[in-house]
């Protein structure tokens, strides 16, 4: 999609800016092919921190900076295994209103998708949003 352009993280930006509110949109965000805007949350080192807590504070800047103005869909790539709340912060605070989980025939993508399911399931009521597909 980027066309070989390298694709730096909100959170590895920010930790050499000095925070996330020292960081443009520009900053992290690259337009790739179909004019595609492409945005990686990134995630603290292994066995340290809290890897939802790198989505919520992405999703939060990119919202306070206009990211998801005059846009038809957002794709997600997340962790299939949904440990934590931060993955699934854009289901449970109305982000989507439709969600298709692209998946392979393999056991854990498999397993991916059903635990994905099963959050989307927990916050249907609440927030309306449902899930559209598999693919």
């Amino acid at each position: 999609i980027l066309h070989a352009k390298a694709q730096d993280t909100i959170l590895s930006l920010a930790a050499n800016a000095g925070s996330v509110e020292d960081l443009e949109l520009e900053d992290v965000m690259k337009i790739g092919y179909k004019d595609i805007r492409c945005v990686e949350s990134g995630g603290p080192e292994p066995g340290v921190g809290c890897a939802g807590r790198g989505v919520i504070t992405s999703i939060n800047f990119l919202e306070e900076n206009g990211a998801y103005e005059n846009i038809d869909y957002v794709s997600y790539d997340v962790l299939g295994d949904v440990v934590c709340g931060g993955f699934a912060m854009p289901i449970r605070e109305n982000k989507a209103q439709e969600i298709y989980i692209v998946m392979s025939g393999e056991m854990m993508a498999m397993y991916a998708a059903n635990n994905i399911s099963k959050g989307i399931l927990k916050y249907a009521n609440s927030g309306g949003v449902r899930l559209g597909g598999l693919i």
